[in-house]
């Protein structure tokens, strides 16, 4: 029997990670065509408005109910605009560890919500699921990323050479793809004390996001 994530949200000071309702797909459509989104993650572009329909009402949902993993919705607590992504995924229900990747969308960036958002499923999958790893994967270039990385405690273990695909703008303003090293971090549930729950504005990166077949 496969095991799941139960469909639950999570609240901090100011957000609520959710599931994603219809209501968000405008929100994630404009987020998703991002030019920083596109450079540094696997997600189509352009990225349609059906794209994100397909995304919000059905693959994100099964990433749960198939025991793949869980997608968060985050949001502003008190206006419920939609502030980004933060999705676990490459479940190992054996060994209790996962991978986390996030997104925020261009107007909520620098206000530490990568982070926040990041640290709060951390601490919910370490103390509630009783897991013993997260897995998060930047590309070498994404300052970023790495960033909010070392915000909420990760360790560096090594990097992956070659192993991952970004997107560059191209001077007739199309993209071209762009072969790049991955950091490979960690974070086990030791690694959370002394972190503080109120982290400091970040600049709020991409993580390397999950492969293009899942925004099929």
């Amino acid at each position: 029997m496969t095991s799941t994530f139960p469909d639950i949200s999570i609240s901090t000071e100011r957000l609520v990670l959710r599931p994603f309702e219809e209501a968000d797909v405008p929100a994630l459509t404009e987020m998703m065509n991002d030019e920083l989104v596109t450079a540094w993650t696997s997600a189509p572009h352009p990225y349609t408005t059906r794209d994100a329909r397909e995304w919000a009402l059905r693959i994100a949902p099964a990433e749960r109910t198939e025991g793949r993993g869980i997608v968060f919705a985050v949001a502003e607590f008190l206006t419920q605009r939609l502030v980004g992504i933060v999705h676990l995924s490459n479940t190992d229900w054996r060994v209790l560890a996962t991978e986390i990747s996030y997104v925020t969308a261009p107007w909520a960036r620098g206000e530490g919500y990568a982070s926040e958002s990041a640290l709060a499923v951390a601490r919910w999958l370490f103390q509630d699921q009783k897991f013993e790893r997260l897995e998060l994967r930047t590309a070498a270039d994404n300052a970023a990323s790495q960033q909010v990385a070392q915000k909420i405690g990760c360790i560096s273990e090594g990097v992956l050479r070659n192993a991952w695909i970004a997107r560059t703008q191209t001077e007739d303003g199309g993209w071209t793809d762009l072969r790049t090293d991955v950091i490979v971090w960690s974070l086990l549930p030791e690694d959370l004390h002394g972190v503080h729950g109120d982290p400091m504005a970040d600049t709020d990166g991409f993580s390397a996001y999950p492969s293009y077949s899942d925004w099929n």
